[in-house]
């Protein structure tokens, strides 16, 4: 393969995932009215009464969410003094004057509490500004230089591997964010890092307050506790995932915290029950994409082999019934005979993603589902090599039209739905919007309806992006897996 042009594609992947990320967060940022946020939000329905806090409520959310940034009356106060000393936040008209004075020279919008009387200030924040600190803060490398803390000026700064009592050998960190850079364990990949992370914002109003990484790749569900191992060799049991322990600032470390692990490195995220919402969707997905093919291909191998014959009628049958059927109408009727004929859960939470019952189902749906169209396109290009030349010299040489399927007819024609099988496992995390939410799986199948439904700006831009992130890369694999499967093929400029 071109290796120059291996890069160009590259390049222009990037670029693809660039422009369509941009365009949608230009389209949210600015098409819709900021306001929407609060549409779906309870807590802000419940402050009206208390026009301060609803005010501060407001503006806080605004801030997060990358419109604006906000200075209250605290921390308002510390900027102004920093040009007027004798600036303070009693509401007078001294006061007053200082802080307009302050907010007309850099650039603020000075704001009143109408309860209170006391100043806040926002400044908003331009579109291209918001956008480069979007991707400028979408990877995070952790380092010995992370973290600041005044309240701790002998913070030691390394990196360096050693046994640790919790957690066995490891690259640890001190200065870092987090504690524990590589790691291992029993789960898979077995080797894992806290070096390198993506950040996509924080949700709001949905999932308020988590990180959108959280919400997407993170555990979901219940926590659950297991025995973990103290610094000090004790034993307890706790849902802590210690190999998520990030630094804390000295001054807010409590006693307890230092007790259990003896430095800074104090926060951790849950243990939860259930995986991520990615894994679930990944997991129904890519067994979806395997029956589809163990199913598809075999019946199409045969239609073709034994064309305008009787099994050949019975598939086209089969085929046009699956296809003229609508879908939703497909997932109720599998639905119904699994469960009155096998005793399957109608709803995934029935049993929980810890049992296997919980998949079958929906998993086989999304797999049958992919058959008609498996079977049309293979069966075709069966048909069409069945007229090439070296068929006819392959039945000259007495082989059987069984062999001449299988071993030459077939091998031409799955090069070109070939191309498809990365992208049907990869794209497999998007989930399946119907069948997801007809059994109640919580994987991404929904997530971006819902996310544009409740105004979740920033995770509907996450998903958005990982969409196009995935598409872009299935696209790329398919092809240099034709090419891997014909030599014939060559990528290149003009391609």
């Amino acid at each position: 393969m071109n290796k120059r042009y291996l890069l160009f594609r590259i390049l222009r992947s990037i670029v693809s995932i660039f422009l369509v990320t941009t365009i949608t967060y230009v389209l949210i940022y600015t098409l819709v009215p900021r306001n929407t946020i609060f549409k779906e939000d309870s807590t802000y329905s419940k402050l009206k009464a208390h026009p301060d806090e609803l005010a501060n409520y407001e503006n806080t959310a605004f801030d997060r969410m990358g419109y604006i940034e906000y200075l209250d009356s605290r921390d308002l106060v510390k900027e102004v003094r920093k040009e007027y000393k004798e600036a303070t936040a009693k509401p007078s008209k001294e006061n007053k004057s200082l802080y307009q004075k302050w907010a007309k020279a850099n650039g603020w919008k000075l704001g009143i509490f109408p309860e209170s009387g006391r100043y806040y200030a926002t400044k908003d924040i331009p579109l291209l500004k918001r956008i480069w600190n979007f991707y400028s803060n979408l990877i995070v490398i952790d380092h010995p230089w992370k973290v600041k803390d005044p309240s701790n000026p002998d913070l030691k700064r390394y990196l360096k591997i050693e046994k640790d009592p919790m957690v066995g050998w490891a690259l640890v960190g001190s200065g870092t964010q987090y504690k524990y850079q590589i790691y291992f364990n029993g789960q898979f990949p077995f080797i894992h890092q806290n070096i390198i992370h993506i950040n996509l914002g924080t949700s709001y109003p949905t999932f308020s307050g988590q990180s959108v990484s959280d919400v997407l790749f993170g555990g979901q569900g219940q926590t659950v506790s297991e025995e973990i191992t103290l610094a000090d060799g004790k034993t307890m049991r706790s849902s802590a995932n210690i190999y998520t322990r990030q630094y804390k600032k000295s001054n807010k470390i409590s006693s307890r915290e230092k007790a259990m692990y003896h430095d800074n490195y104090v926060q951790t995220k849950p243990n939860y029950k259930d995986p991520s919402m990615i894994s679930i969707s990944f997991r129904m997905g890519a067994l979806a994409v395997v029956i589809a093919y163990l199913i598809g291909v075999p019946m199409a191998m045969l239609m073709a082999r034994l064309k305008g014959k009787l099994p050949d009628k019975i598939g086209i049958a089969l085929v046009t019934v699956m296809i003229s059927a609508p879908s939703l109408a497909f997932v109720y009727f599998f639905r119904y005979l699994g469960n009155t004929l096998f005793g399957l859960p109608l709803s995934f939470p029935t049993y929980g993603a810890g049992d296997i019952k919980s998949y079958i189902l929906p998993t086989f749906i999304l797999g049958f589902l992919s058959v008609s169209g498996l079977v049309i396109w293979v069966r075709r290009y069966m048909i069409d090599q069945q007229s090439a030349d070296y068929v006819k010299f392959a039945k000259s040489k007495g082989l059987t039209s069984k062999e001449i399927s299988r071993r030459h007819i077939f091998k031409n024609a799955v090069i070109p739905i070939a191309n498809g099988i990365p992208g049907s496992i990869i794209l497999s995390i998007a989930g399946a919007t119907i069948t997801e939410t007809i059994f109640a799986v919580p994987g991404m199948g929904k997530m971006l309806p819902d996310a544009i439904l409740s105004h979740n700006n920033p995770l509907t831009v996450a998903i958005v992006f990982i969409f196009t992130v995935v598409g872009v890369l299935a696209v790329l694999l398919g092809d240099l897996l034709m090419v891997y499967l014909d030599p014939r093929i060559k990528l290149s400029g003009g391609d």
